[in-house]
């Protein structure tokens, strides 16, 4: 569904299915003169890169939290008592959950719930892996990488058609 502003503060929502470039240009072309609403292509191309674009990068900025609340205190509160430990990432997570939270809802309009998750994943195992050389300085090993083809395959599945 294409979800598109009117001039009069109202929004449509439609679904347009046209098969050659001349009738979607015809199509856009008939919409744009009902009601004072005016799209152009170009902007509709906008809005769809933000609605695809924005829950993947919301989920990037989320798992960098994610990552950090999990993981930071091995590194940073190794030597403070546990209940620190539970507390400080508990506050990071509630970061993590401002930008997740908005990232699952707007994501579920253009995803489905599985490929959402298995978006989730793969960013997930992109952020560990700059987390575990960068921040905890260690190694990956081959099996990470191994381990990383096994998601590319998951995403293929996932995002083909039935």
């Amino acid at each position: 569904p294409v979800r598109l502003n009117c001039s009069r503060g109202f929004y449509f929502s439609a679904k347009i299915r046209c098969g050659t470039r001349k009738r979607r240009l015809a199509a856009g072309s008939a919409l744009s003169n009902k009601g004072g609403l005016t799209v152009s292509t170009n902007e509709r191309g906008k809005q769809m890169l933000h609605r695809y674009a924005v829950p993947i990068i919301l989920l990037f900025i989320s798992n960098i939290f994610m990552t950090y609340a999990w993981y930071g205190h091995l590194k940073h509160l190794g030597t403070k008592p546990l209940f620190i430990a539970i507390i400080v990432s508990w506050g990071i997570a509630l970061f993590e959950y401002c930008f997740q939270v908005p990232a699952n809802r707007l994501g579920h309009e253009v995803y489905t719930l599985p490929q959402l998750k298995i978006i989730q994943e793969v960013i997930t195992m992109t952020i560990f892996a700059g987390f575990t050389v960068f921040i905890m300085k260690e190694k990956l090993t081959m099996n990470y990488l191994w381990a990383s083809l096994c998601m590319v395959g998951a995403v293929f599945f996932m995002f083909k058609g039935n």
